[in-house]
């Protein structure tokens, strides 16, 4: 083709217009995906490899395991004694011939007071609530951070998959632009301005490589190996419901987890009123005598006496307490905080959902107008190359923005999409 452009001006005519056309007509949609690491796939990967779960959940272990022995007795006290032994006398250091002499063995067992036990129990509980709790946000926050780095690659890859057609039709026009000044129907100024146009698409790739590493370097932390592979498929998409949104605010990850805390201080404060309450213990001794005495046994109970509350027990249930507030206080922070950021993000993503819709159904449809007006006066004798390649390029950057807006949104939705709390298992 390029040939022929050299031999006929006509013919040159012809092979720019047509190659005018194509630039403008360029297929700017990414191909299909072939078959490879797809975002639901992404999402399960993370999931099973990372270590925040592992380690959260080794922490609901151990808390489950506390918790069964949180109310348990203490553990019971053998005793062992010699009573009544002689050190002076005639019989100084026997074992056998004073009658008051004894060798004493018994068990003692503390038994604290109901109260205080089913406190201990509530804590421990509530402590492992407090875990599981802080799994479902540990596994929401992997979900999130692995979806927002797919969808990162996902559309840098189709810039890039762009930015490769217009790569092919920039040369191309390179190509023709030379036929023409060399068949003296172009100015030399052409050649320049379509290498500049070849410079300003490297530049631009050079950028999207750089980001495309960046973005697969943080896919490598969530889903390992796998990350090298082709994405495949389309993201999910992302049903908002400001409404919804709003009225489940309080299932936050971050707000969920004060339910248990504040069940946790709760108990803790039972636990030290319960510290009012006096605990008591049980003692049984078998007690040995010599052979020409009896043996006994014994049995002796103690108790607490919680006489000084004022300044033992008193000053422990006010710090609860006021750990209480504080929790309260702490939650009703934190949900100003969320309101405002779910405010901003829902108002984010009504503002770039009305840009996606303008640049499509306006800015698109306009920038292809000009670039067919540019064209049709370049046919008809009265354009030059200068203003196809501005509309051109024109074109470019409105597909390029409306990338950019749809993972912009994108990257909104999902953030939204994982403001609840779900099953952690």
């Amino acid at each position: 083709m390029f040939k022929s452009l050299l031999v006929g001006r006509s013919r040159v005519h012809r092979g720019v217009r047509a190659t005018v056309a194509l630039l403008i007509g360029v297929n700017f949609n990414a191909g299909a995906a072939a078959a490879g690491l797809s975002y639901d796939d992404a999402l399960a990967a993370a999931e099973a490899r990372a270590p925040e779960l592992s380690a959260r959940r080794h922490a609901i272990d151990s808390a489950q395991s506390a918790r069964t022995a949180a109310d348990a007795l203490p553990d019971p006290r053998l005793v062992l004694g010699l009573d009544n032994v002689p050190i002076n006398g005639p019989d100084a250091g026997s074992l056998d011939r004073d009658f008051m002499t004894m060798r004493r063995i018994g068990l003692m067992q503390e038994v604290p007071n109901a109260a205080k036990r089913r406190a201990r129990a509530d804590t421990a509980a509530a402590a492992a609530e407090r875990e599981r709790a802080t799994l479902a946000i540990e596994r929401l926050t992997v979900r999130r951070d692995t979806a927002l780095a797919w969808l990162d690659r996902y559309f840098i890859e189709r810039q890039l998959a762009l930015l490769d057609e217009l790569e092919r039709e920039t040369r191309l026009l390179v190509q023709t632009t030379q036929a023409q000044v060399t068949g003296g129907h172009g100015m030399p100024a052409d050649m320049t301005m379509t290498r500049q146009e070849m410079v300003l698409l490297a530049d631009r790739r050079d950028e999207l490589t750089r980001r495309l590493a960046r973005a697969r370097a943080a896919l490598v932390r969530f889903v390992g190996a796998s990350a090298g592979d082709t994405l495949a498929g389309d993201p999910p998409a992302f049903p908002i419901d400001p409404q919804t949104l709003r009225t489940h605010l309080h299932r936050h990850p971050e707000l969920a987890v004060y339910e248990p805390l504040a069940a946790q201080a709760a108990a803790e404060a039972r636990a030290a009123q319960a510290e009012t309450r006096p605990d008591w213990g049980v003692e049984f001794a078998y007690q040995k005598r010599g052979a020409a005495f009896s043996d006994m046994a014994s049995v002796q109970f103690s108790f607490d006496l919680p006489l000084f509350t004022a300044n033992r027990q008193n000053p422990r249930i006010a710090a609860k307490r006021e750990e209480q507030a504080r929790i309260a206080d702490e939650r009703e922070a934190l949900l100003r905080k969320h309101t405002e950021e779910l405010e901003g993000w829902l108002s984010d993503h009504a503002a770039l959902s009305q840009k996606l819709k303008r640049t499509n159904e306006t800015w698109l449809p306009l920038a292809r107008e000009k670039a067919d007006l540019m064209l049709a006066a370049y046919r008809a004798g009265r354009g030059d190359l200068t203003p196809i390649i501005m509309s051109r390029r024109e074109l470019i950057e409105a597909r390029m923005k409306a990338i950019d807006l749809e993972a912009e949104l994108d990257a909104v939705s999902a953030k939204l999409a994982y403001l609840n709390v779900e099953n952690p298992e």
